[in-house]
């Protein structure tokens, strides 16, 4: 069947907006993406006619919200591959589902003088807290290099993976140059090489399939929001072994089996790690976004949304505009992340949005990333199955009148 875009496109409210007075071209997906109408219908009807807390009353509403909640870690389990619902830790987001690894995972069973090993491509998410754990803990850091293509060389990855490093963190997918990262084979290296494997997968889950039980990770981390689902849910999937063995992240309500004024005593899994009120009714809106997805086929997506980038990238190129990232089309992704010479990128955000063109601007929170590549930031577009043949059109258009208006010559043969 052929993918039809303009189909999916109805289902989005907010694509029929006017910005200054043009059609809006949403081209910041790998931010947050647009949420579709039976997500919304599916959050306006929760609050109207079964919002209670969940796993504190037997009242027919908290039931009813509980059950709703829990339907939602079964649909995502069976999304995501994972052996056991009960796996699947609600956080708040990718960045906490991060930082629940380093407190409660890394603060308990790693020691002074060992060794985390990540690479120069990570989000600050997959940075900040380990070098925050290194600094406490007297941990060593190490950095897989990136190539000036925005690629890791794996023989690089297996020379560092050979000093025996306790934790492997890295990100399946680049949210600021559209790496497509060889997961499997660096899941396999990782284990091979006696490491826990963590993966950031928050711009892997809304694109490509994924199957835990294939991968063989031991931690993977992902957003909602950037899978068309409502923000403020994270995702962290952990293997049950480790996660039985981790002490909780946070304490309170919710988390806990017992508690005296001496001690207290966890409940299982995953409720062990949601302390406190969750956000249930976002976690239930999650689940039409997932059914969403599953109806339209992430091969399908995958496969549009890099037919849309491969054109803008034509575009830029021939231009003379400079393009970062992979130039093998089977390690990119429906990123675009590029600069226009002599101009600052939130310059080129600017122009852009005058012509109703969302970009993203800015180091995407992967300064070291940028410093490699020696450039203070880039303008980034991002596509996804809502995005079609009109939104190329407006990137294009916007793209020459910014050239115009700050009187830039193309320069052939720049990349």
């Amino acid at each position: 069947m052929t993918f039809d875009p303009k189909k999916y496109r109805a289902d989005f409210p907010i694509l029929k907006r006017l910005v200054r007075g043009k059609p809006l071209a949403y081209l910041d997906n790998a931010a947050t993406t647009q949420k579709p109408r039976q997500v919304i219908k599916a959050l306006v009807d929760f609050y109207e006619q079964n919002n209670a807390n969940v796993h504190r009353g037997v009242h027919t509403l908290s039931e009813e919200s509980t059950n709703m909640a829990e339907l939602t870690r079964t649909k995502l389990a069976a999304f995501v591959g994972a052996p056991n619902p009960k796996t699947l830790i609600f956080t708040r987001n990718a960045t906490e589902s991060l930082n629940l690894i380093a407190h409660a995972w890394a603060r308990k069973f790693l020691k002074a003088g060992d060794t985390i090993l990540s690479t120069e491509m990570e989000h600050h998410s997959n940075i900040v807290p380990w070098q925050l754990l290194a600094a406490e803990r007297g941990i060593q850091l190490e950095f897989v290099p990136v190539e000036l293509d925005g690629t890791l060389d794996l023989a690089k990855v297996k020379a560092a993976l050979a000093k025996g490093p306790k934790l492997f963190t890295f990100t399946a997918l680049s949210n600021a140059i559209g790496t497509v990262n060889p997961v499997l084979e660096l899941i396999k290296l990782g284990k091979a090489a006696g490491a826990v494997v963590s993966v950031d997968a928050c711009q892997w889950a809304p694109h490509k399939p994924m199957d835990l039980k294939t991968w063989g990770a031991d931690f993977v981390s992902f957003s909602a929001h950037k899978m068309l689902g409502p923000t403020g849910v994270g995702v962290l999937w952990g293997r049950e072994d480790l996660l039985e063995a981790m002490d909780p992240f946070l304490g309170g309500g919710d988390m806990i089996s017992r508690v005296t004024l001496e001690k207290s005593t966890w409940n299982e899994l995953p409720y062990k790690f949601e302390a406190g009120t969750p956000n249930f009714a976002d976690q239930v809106a999650f689940g039409p976004a997932l059914d969403y997805l599953t109806a339209v086929g992430l091969e399908n997506i995958s496969k549009h949304e890099n037919a849309l980038a491969d054109k803008t990238r034509a575009i830029l190129e021939a231009e003379g505009m400079t393009v970062l990232g992979p130039k093998d089309p089977a390690t990119r992704s429906g990123v675009v992340s590029f600069n226009v010479p002599g101009l600052h990128p939130h310059d080129v955000g600017t122009a852009f949005d005058l012509e109703g063109v969302a970009v993203r601007v800015g180091h995407h929170c992967c300064q070291p990333l940028m410093h490699l590549l020696q450039c203070g930031g880039t303008a980034r577009a991002s596509f996804y199955l809502y995005n079609d043949q009109s939104d190329v059109d407006a990137f294009e258009r916007a793209l020459k009148r910014t050239l115009e208006f700050f009187k830039i010559k193309p320069k052939a043969g720049v990349r």
